[in-house]
Formats: structure tokens, C-alpha cells, sequence
């Protein structure tokens, strides 16, 4: 996966972020399941910028960025802020 699937992935799960989002609003989805729904999909979204964020530090460094993997999400969810 290259940087620009990942930058494109992560547009697409902001889109869709967004869409629960305005269907909630409109009253085409009860807050419950957008709430489950948003859940899932942060997680995809930290992962991806986690993803993102690995693979620019090791071209940074000179190593090859494709060998990085993408971390499980209770990993990516644990980290300190």
C-alpha cells in the first residue's frame, strides 16, 4: 500500500465519518448505531494514521517504508496522546 492509498483511505473514512454523521442529524440513523459505527471506523482511522505516520519515519530514516505493518488496533488505541 502507498502513501496515496493510505492518504486516499483515510479521505475515504473521513467522507464516511461525515455521512453517519449528517444521516444521525437527519434522523435517518438512531445515535446508538452511529455511535457503534464511529467507533469502528476511528479505530480504522487512528491505524491508518499510525500506518501513515510509521512509514514516513523509516523513509526518514532510509529504510524501506513498505516492510512497516499496519499495527493492530488495541495497540494503536493505547498509545498516549
Amino acid at each position: 500500500m502507498s502513501e496515496q492509498d493510505i492518504l486516499a483511505r483515510i479521505r475515504e473514512l473521513v467522507d464516511t465519518e461525515h455521512a453517519l454523521r449528517a444521516k444521525t442529524e437527519s434522523g435517518d440513523l438512531d445515535p446508538a448505531t452511529e455511535q457503534a459505527q464511529l467507533d469502528a471506523l476511528e479505530k480504522t482511522l487512528d491505524q491508518c494514521w499510525d500506518l501513515l505516520r510509521q512509514r514516513r519515519a523509516r523513509t526518514d530514516a532510509g529504510l524501506p517504508a513498505d516492510e512497516v505493518p499496519v499495527s493492530p488496533a488495541s495497540q494503536v488505541e493505547g498509545y498516549l496522546q
